[in-house]
């Protein structure tokens, strides 16, 4: 059975980001290959150990299935109300695969539409309740003799799932400019995703706030919020030249009100710039990481 099922939403861009947690424990990179290759509604997709990712536009469009050549995907993917609805199709195993889908967290409703098997062709439709991607930036927390950002950022994830705002998704650590006269240690900031239910939304950033205050031992405390499913270039651009320089605080408030970023002072400022940064590098999971020569 899939452990969880997710549909992340953007309705001015009408994209989805669906995610699932396929059962197997790597997942199952035929299945991101074959729906990629089948599916013209799919822009891109790409799978974390068993995490399938999705990034779908929202619409109808009718796959031409060919065995083996393609042999299964998305055909429709609409809104309504609270909702969102995933339409399955496919050759063979595609009425199965619905009913895998049927017991995973967060699915409303999983009904098949044709039963499919062996030749014949399959079909479902999965229900979920609509999501929102929230990604926030965090940076200084800790102090040359005490703590890791890194370390309270994930318990921070923790906590936020466990008070039930949402799903803690993702967790990336951005390395930054390592000759910082500034920096603590290693020199880098945090990036943590959500997906949050709507009416959390724009509440999740008092709970971090909160959360960040009564555990910060540094006086340079600050993070940085994102409402979208991905940064902008303007943001990765930005995040690059953090790794290899110096860049003023004035820039990264620039850089934030200019992709409607919110940046918050918990206990100062200058961890607005490593906050900002980490959001420009929150989805590029093979950048992130590297230091300056190794870009």
């Amino acid at each position: 059975m899939y452990k969880r099922i997710i549909a992340l939403v953007d309705e001015p861009l009408k994209r989805v980001e669906l995610i699932e947690e396929h059962p197997c424990p790597n997942g199952n990179e035929w299945m991101i290959y074959q729906y990629k290759r089948t599916s013209p509604l799919i822009i891109s997709a790409w799978r974390e150990g068993n995490k399938h990712h999705f990034l779908v536009k929202i619409g109808k469009e009718r796959l031409n299935l060919i065995p083996s050549l393609a042999a299964a995907g998305i055909e429709e993917v609409y809104v309504e109300g609270d909702r969102v609805h995933i339409i399955h199709a496919g050759l063979a195993g595609a009425g199965v695969g619905v009913e895998l889908r049927k017991g995973a967290e967060n699915v409303i409703e999983a009904k098949i539409i044709e039963k499919g098997g062996g030749s014949k062709l399959g079909k479902g439709e999965i229900v979920t309740r609509k999501m929102y991607k929230v990604i926030v930036g965090i940076d200084d927390t800790d102090t040359k003799d005490e703590g890791a950002t890194w370390l309270l950022a994930h318990k921070i994830g923790l906590e936020i799932e466990k008070m039930g705002l949402g799903y803690y998704l993702d967790h990336t650590t951005v390395q930054l400019y390592p000759k910082n006269p500034e920096k603590t240690q290693n020199c880098v900031s945090i990036a943590l995703s959500f997906a949050v239910f709507p009416e959390y939304r724009y509440k999740i950033c008092k709970s971090i706030k909160k959360l960040l205050k009564e555990n910060t031992l540094s006086d340079n405390t600050a993070m940085a919020i994102y409402y979208g499913l991905f940064p902008s270039k303007s943001l990765k651009l930005f995040a690059l030249k953090a790794k290899k320089e110096i860049v003023s605080l004035e820039e990264a408030k620039l850089v934030a009100l200019r992709n409607n970023v919110d940046v918050i002072e918990i206990t100062g400022e200058k961890g607005i710039i490593g906050a900002v940064a980490a959001l420009g590098l929150a989805e590029h999971h093979n950048i992130a990481p590297k230091l300056p020569e190794d870009l």
